[in-house]
Order: structure tokens, then sequence, then C-alpha cells
């Protein structure tokens, strides 16, 4: 038995995921803790609420559906493409309100149309707050992961320091940090002194003289390998920190980078500011531009408000599995998140998949819209 309740326009809300053309599905409350502690972020890992099974497995409360639903998907072997609907409880720690919510969404699962399928689950969340929120003027705020990974691979960063910024997308402060160190690196200060002292010793240039001893080490230590990564692993990753802290980016190069996590425009504006931008960078991402590019006259041709639609270089969502489009959807002048989601393309192989299964989504935080209805005295 549910501890809180739906609220009331919780049939409205499904007869319009009905409309959408979606499956409506479930997943069980308790889930297997593996796949969210490694692939749904930092962020999300510290609220989970976790236990184990009889057998030592770790379990946990399901945090979001996301991750579920694809899983489902997979076992079911359902073709695809196919859309999927939810709406359940599920239980996080959070800064505000209760542990225990509601959550309800799409997730769109296999659409080879990748602009069509993002502009439709924009534009089905706008829907759907403007329904439940009548006369409400909302506010859009969408990134695009792979726009910003193109434009540090076009950077010629090493792949060490595109991964580590990559992971830092949408956090300011730390990408900001990690620029600082691209601008002064400092290799004992920020990786330690045992990388510089392998250094000198000759081994990081040596990579099967650098495992021998670490195993010797590690040996000596009764440092077990069945437990940690191997001694092989251990050195592919100090010789990464090397390349890391000796990596240091030209002015020229550190301001192309700033220049773009600063635009911020109308996303009507979007397209030929980002080309313009790597015209004048003298950067090659034609391809991740073009894939922005026919987003927008996708949500354009779907009848979506672009004018409520702004785009942020800089803006990314806290889940480490989203691969391009990312989006959030506020009541304008209100800082509380109602819907937000994104592409997640990798997902469904990490998960297991034996294809590859393109995918985009979105969640609507019903409480919220709930305090928003009544406070806006919304109706439905």
């Amino acid at each position: 038995m549910p501890l809180i309740n739906l609220p009331a326009f919780a049939g409205d809300l499904l007869a319009d995921f009905e409309r959408m053309e979606t499956l409506r599905v479930d997943t069980p409350v308790i889930q297997p803790a593996e796949p969210f502690l490694d692939m749904a972020g930092e962020d999300l890992r510290r609220r989970i609420f976790m236990t184990q099974s009889e057998t030592g497995e770790s379990l946990c409360l399901r945090p979001e559906f996301t991750i579920p639903v694809c899983i489902r998907h997979i076992e079911t072997a359902t073709g695809t493409p196919q859309r999927y609907a939810y709406l359940g409880e599920v239980f996080r720690q959070r800064r505000e309100g209760s542990g225990e919510f509601y959550q309800a969404g799409i997730e769109d699962l296999g659409e080879p149309d990748t602009a069509r399928a993002d502009a439709r689950a924009v534009g089905d969340a706008m829907q759907v707050l403007a329904n439940r929120l009548p006369g409400r003027r909302l506010k859009v705020t969408l990134g695009d992961q792979s726009v910003f990974e193109a434009v540090i691979a076009a950077c010629g960063l090493p792949a060490g320091w595109q991964k580590r910024l990559i992971h830092a997308f949408g956090d300011p402060k730390q990408l900001q940090k990690l620029l600082a160190e691209l601008a002064d690196p400092k290799s004992a200060g920020v990786f330690g002194h045992e990388v510089e002292r392998l250094a000198i010793m000759g081994m990081l240039e040596d990579e099967d003289r650098l495992v021998a001893y670490i195993a010797q080490t590690m040996e000596a230590t009764g440092y077990s390998t069945n437990t940690s990564r191997s001694p092989r692993d251990i050195a592919r990753r100090l010789k990464e920190k090397l390349e890391l802290a000796n990596t240091r980016l030209d002015k020229t190069t550190l301001a192309v980078m700033r220049e773009f996590l600063t635009l911020d425009l109308p996303l009507a504006d979007a397209p030929a500011a980002l080309f313009g931008f790597a015209a004048k960078s003298g950067l090659i991402i034609e391809t991740a531009l073009s894939l922005f590019d026919a987003r927008v006259a996708a949500l354009s041709r779907a009848g979506a408000d672009i004018d409520l639609i702004r785009y942020r270089a800089a803006f990314g969502r806290p889940l480490d599995y989203y691969t391009g489009l990312v989006f959030e959807i506020e009541i304008e002048g209100t800082a509380a998140v109602l819907a937000g989601g994104g592409r997640f393309d990798r997902l469904l192989t990490l998960l297991g998949a034996r294809e590859h299964i393109p995918a985009v989504g979105f969640s609507l935080w019903l409480d919220r819209i709930e305090h928003a209805v009544a406070t806006a005295g919304g109706v439905k």
C-alpha cells in the first residue's frame, strides 16, 4: 500500500500518455543495485536506499525508472521502436521533500530518427505540463552533451582529459576547476608524488616493467588482486595520470573552450551561433552540429513553442548515462524542475542488449507538479 496518495491529475496524465501512443509498464520496487551504482552517476548513487538479499546481493529501492524500464525491455525481448510510459513511486534521498515520491514519464526506445525522437520527447513533456498548468508560461533549458564532446575532441585534448571533462559536464564549478588545471598543470599537486617518483625511475615509459613492479609491491604488502584492479589496470591508470598532468593547453584553445561554455541564447538562434562559433574557432564539428540543427527543425515541425526553449552550452544533468540531448522544464519565474530528460544511446548496450538501441526519454516530478497546480489554481 503506498504511503503517499497519487495526485488528483494522475488519471488525466495517463490518458495523455495513451494518446501519445505509449505502452504502460511497471517495474519491481526492489531492484538490483549494481546497474544504478555503475551507470547512474555519483549524484544519484549517494541518494539511493540500499539493502541486501539473503544471499548478500546488493539491492536498492527503485530510485528512478529509466534503468528498470530498459532492463525490462531487454528481458522481454520486445521489438523496437517502442514507447513505454510509467507512473509509480521512486525512493531516494532529497534535500527537500520526502524520500518517497511519484514519478511518471516516457522512454522512447529504438526510434532511428533521433532528431524526431528528441523533438517528440521535449514536445511531449511540454504538452503534459501545459495540460496540467494552463495559462502558466514554461521555461525549457536545453543542452547537448554530444556537441560538448565534439568540441573538446576537436580541441585536441587527450582521451583522459576528455573523460574527465565529460564526467563534469553540467557542473559549471567543476568544469571551471578542470579548465584551470589545464591552464596551469601541477603534477604533484594534482595527482600526488607516486606518479612523479615512478616517472623519475623511468618505469612509466616501460609498461611491462611497471606492471612487474606493481605486482611485486602488491604481493609484498598482501594486497589482493581478486578484489581490486589488476597490476596492468593500475599501470595504465598511472600512465594516464602522467599524461593528464603533463597536458597544458595553449591560451587560444582554452579561450575557445571557455567561449563555448558561455553560449546561452534562444534555441531558434542556437544553430547559427554554433556554426558561426565552429567556423571562427576552426573546429571540425559539423556532424554534431548537423544533428543539433535537425533537432531544432524537428521541434518546429512538431509544433513545439520554440520561444520557450533556451540553449545553454554548459547545461547538463547529473546522470552519467546521457549521451546527447538533455533538458529540464520549469515554470517561468520559479526554480523547481518539473520535468527533465535526455538521450541515452549507450545505456541499453551496457545493460546487456545484443544490438545498439537508440533511446531518449523524460521524467516528471508529480509532487512538484501537484504543488504548482495547487498554487496556480490549475486544472486536470
